[in-house]
């Protein structure tokens, strides 16, 4: 006799199918409509990032990431540089210094020499000889920065011409470059020695 009363296993699908759908309805009647081909709503305390099951990181690893991470913004500041270099006059004035041989590049290493060269126990000869080196870099350093800060304001004029770049910041810019070791400029030059600009 209970055999009669229990529920055979195609009302209760049939049932379940009726409540999803009265369900659907009333989600539709209230606005929501799930969208298709995402996932379902996570509750509100979720983290999206982090799995539920992931064990927390060890200080090495942690390490490990910080490393990296340190090393690809390294890269990325060495390719790209800071928010000072990416106007397009900053470009152009990079490609102005990169382009050419600038004496500024032998400053510090001729300025290593001269120190060197005159110190109290060197020959009198050797110290003349350092000094005159001393004043022959500083005239080629000068003479060389004038020539590109006149390029500079002539491509900017041509290519710019409502530029809002203050230009003795500009020529600051290209004359710092320009006394760097072209390996070390950043960001990293883009084009060779000689190139048209």
């Amino acid at each position: 006799m209970p055999a009669l009363f229990r529920r055979k296993p195609t009302d209760l699908v049939e049932e379940s199918v009726a409540e999803s759908d009265e369900s659907a309805s009333a989600s539709a009647r209230r606005g929501y409509t799930p969208a298709k081909g995402r996932e379902t709503p996570k509750r509100p305390g979720a983290n999206p990032r982090r799995p539920a099951n992931s064990a927390p990181l060890s200080k090495e690893e942690a390490r490990e990431r910080r490393r990296a991470a340190r090393a690809e913004a390294t890269a990325e500041f060495r390719r790209e540089g800071g928010p000072r270099d990416r106007s397009p006059e900053r470009a152009l004035a990079r490609d102005v210094v990169d382009s050419r041989r600038t004496v500024g590049t032998w400053f510090f290493g001729g300025a290593l020499i001269v120190l060197i060269g005159s110190g109290p126990t060197m020959p009198r000869i050797i110290q003349l000889a350092s000094n005159v080196v001393w004043v022959l870099l500083a005239l080629g350093v000068v003479v060389d920065s004038i020539l590109i800060t006149r390029k500079i304001r002539t491509l900017v004029r041509e290519r710019f011409p409502k530029s809002q770049e203050r230009m003795g910041s500009l020529y600051f810019y290209a004359i710092m470059r320009s006394i760097a070791f072209r390996r070390m400029r950043t960001p990293t030059p883009r084009v060779k020695v000689g190139d048209p600009i």
